[in-house]
């Protein structure tokens, strides 16, 4: 973090300017397709659903696709647009983003918004997820059966602006922190798949007696 800290200083030294979000970047909705309309292979697309199930904090490749023909109709990603899913379950969840990093433009559902800006593409998808961000967006949703954000109420967030090398340094910090939490993640979940398969097998040779006979 030191290191950060003398970027900062040297960089910003009257401190990291903040903007409304509306004012780096533009939002733009998407369009809707459903389920039916999925093929095995075309055009990459994420439904808003996926986004809490299927993807991290970036990605550059989808696991759906619909018929390239129905193009026209949709709205696409470019590479280093986020993705944020606008209609959620509960308000922790909603908004939760991910960058867009693959090549080819993708199709996305009108339960999103686009988010086209000039941040690094992964560092934009880091302020969605920090508690600054979360604190400032219960301003802003709307809560019935569903919770759902506007493209217009997210504009009004500000979030921090630091300079494109700033932005690149964090992001380098947090890959880092975010590959060794995976990896923590799938070694206890090793373990504990091992601890169950022994328990299981000492439980059973353990409660499995020979059974009395008449002499």
């Amino acid at each position: 973090m030191s290191h950060i800290d003398e970027l900062l200083k040297r960089r910003c030294p009257g401190g990291v300017e903040y903007r409304p979000m509306g004012e780096v970047g533009e939002f733009i909705r998407g369009r809707r397709f459903t389920k039916n309309d999925y093929v095995d292979s075309g055009l990459g697309c994420i439904h808003y659903g996926q986004i809490y199930t299927d993807y991290g904090t970036s990605t550059d490749s989808t696991v759906t696709f619909l018929d390239p023909s129905l193009r026209g109709s949709l709205r696409l990603a470019r590479k280093n647009d986020l993705i944020i899913a606008a209609t959620g379950e509960n308000v922790e969840d909603v908004c939760k983003a991910v960058a867009w990093l693959g090549e080819e433009e993708i199709a996305v559902h009108d339960d999103c918004y686009i988010f086209r800006h000039s941040f690094h593409p992964k560092f934009a998808s880091y302020l969605f997820q920090c508690s600054a961000f979360r604190e400032q967006k219960v301003k802003y949703v709307n809560e019935s059966k569903v919770v759902r954000v506007s493209g217009a109420n997210l504009a009004k967030i500000k979030v921090p602006v630091p300079p494109l090398d700033i932005q690149d340094e964090i992001v380098k910090i947090l890959t880092t922190m975010e590959a060794l939490e995976a990896e923590l993640k799938a070694e206890l979940e090793a373990e504990i798949a091992a601890r169950r398969q022994q328990y299981t097998y000492y439980r059973d040779r353990l409660l499995a007696f020979e059974e009395k006979t008449e002499a």
